[in-house]
């Protein structure tokens, strides 16, 4: 079984909490039983998590070896240079070491769904939006790939995993693949 989640914003990859207070886990939206998430998605991202109860498939999914594309739309503050693209599109240089060259690219604000809480809104500083497309999976790995760049992450929100895509999903909402 694989199941697609549109995980909302400020809620934790994982079906448990033990701290205090409790956070919102995946265990509030009515998953089939025995499924578990194949891979994480930051407390304060949001976007396409997949679940699944076949731990070979999980393996497929997660394992950096077999490179499962992920693509993320990333509103950032500041107005993306042609440099800072290319940049990413290099790789950039993380205190863990040198990311993987990613595709980055400025696209038009995607039609998603309000925040809550909603991005801060400041009329002096502009913001934009890219599609930043990963191999590899870091711990807040696209976040800090564009604060490397000077282009702080605003909202990031993961929209395919490979062949598997987000499509009309909304918070919370989930189907099966």
């Amino acid at each position: 079984m694989l199941i697609a989640l549109n995980k909302p914003y400020g809620v934790l990859s994982q079906f448990t909490d033990r701290s205090v207070p409790p956070k919102p886990t995946l265990a509030g939206f009515g998953l089939p039983k025995n499924v578990y998430a194949a891979g994480r998605l930051d407390h304060d991202s949001e976007g396409l998590l997949l679940l699944t109860d076949d731990g070979d498939l999980a393996h497929r999914l997660t394992d950096p070896k077999h490179k499962q594309p992920k693509t993320y739309w990333v509103q950032v503050e500041g107005e993306p240079r042609d440099d800072q693209l290319q940049a990413l599109r290099r790789g950039v240089e993380l205190n863990d070491g040198p990311t993987l060259p990613a595709q980055a690219e400025r696209i038009d604000p995607p039609a998603l769904w309000p925040r809550d809480p909603p991005v801060r809104f400041r009329k002096t500083v502009p913001d934009a939006w890219l599609a930043i497309t990963i191999g590899e999976g870091r711990n807040r790995q696209v976040r800090r790939m564009t604060a490397a760049v000077g282009l702080p992450t605003l909202r990031l929100v993961r929209a395919a995993i490979g062949p598997y895509r987000l499509d009309d999903l909304q918070p919370g909402q989930w189907r099966p693949l």
